[in-house]
């Protein structure tokens, strides 16, 4: 079956021509193709942010599905367009890390460099390679064309580094990675992780300068203003304040501590 739907995350925002235009150049190559937005609200230049959204999405679509995915600081410098297969999905994006998640949830068939022109634009803007390279190149692979039609086969490719929680006796010390839209804090620390490290016993849960005893099942269990812990929709550990900004009530950013003390 070919793939006939596109998904587009970016940096990009929506108050500029940058996605329409992306959108454009691929429906007038496949007018059939199905456009979904993932967000164009990465923050800026946030590969991380990125590559984690993404790999907390990509597998809710069809198989056979393609993400174009560009949050892209180095465009027009070294960095290389890549297209990434895995087992079920296709990644059409730079090579930069923000398929470094994917490609371990779903495992890497192939990877190939970007290097053939007949499926770019012409003239290549040296600032905008999400029109001029990716979106034609998703276009056209939704049209069946190979991936190595693309370009030559790469055996190597950029991953970020994943920061894990690190265990010191009797305490967890994980960290902030993500602030999404309701100023919730998503940590690093994983559900599964969080429930070995405790073994049932009592534990504290510490960020900054407060202290959690205690997991909500859902953000309806605090009352107004009432700091909670919770395991979200994608089975991190995650702090809110029931109708208010965790961020801003707790003045936290990304990439602070939080720690898990477990008792006896």
């Amino acid at each position: 079956m070919r793939p006939s739907i596109i998904t587009l995350l970016t940096d990009f925002g929506t108050k500029d021509y940058y996605v329409a235009s992306m959108k454009g150049v691929i429906l007038k190559i496949n007018p059939q193709c199905f456009l979904v937005d993932i967000t164009h609200q990465i923050s800026p230049q946030d590969i991380r942010e990125g590559a984690f959204l993404l790999a907390h999405t990509f597998s809710y679509f069809p198989k056979q599905t393609i993400h174009l995915a560009v949050v892209d600081p180095e465009v027009g410098g070294k960095r290389r367009p890549i297209l990434l297969k895995t087992r079920n999905y296709f990644f059409v994006g730079p090579d930069n890390g923000l398929f470094t998640w994917v490609g371990e949830k779903d495992g890497v068939d192939q990877v190939v460099e970007l290097t053939n022109p007949k499926y770019f634009l012409s003239p290549i803007s040296s600032t905008f390679h999400g029109r001029d390279i990716f979106a034609p190149v998703a276009a056209y692979l939704s049209l069946g064309v190979r991936p190595e039609s693309f370009g030559k086969r790469i055996d190597q490719w950029v991953t970020l580094d994943w920061k894990r929680p690190e265990e010191k006796g009797k305490r967890l010390i994980g960290e902030i990675i993500l602030i999404d839209h309701f100023g919730n804090l998503i940590t690093n620390i994983e559900k599964k992780r969080f429930f070995s490290f405790i073994k049932n016993q009592p534990f504290m849960i510490k960020v900054g300068k407060k202290r959690i005893s205690k997991l909500s099942q859902g953000y309806w269990e605090g009352k107004k203003g009432e700091v909670m812990a919770l395991f979200g929709s994608m089975d991190f550990l995650e702090i809110a304040v029931r109708e208010e900004r965790a961020q801003e009530r707790l003045k936290a950013e990304r990439g602070d501590p939080i720690l898990i003390e477990r008792g006896e």
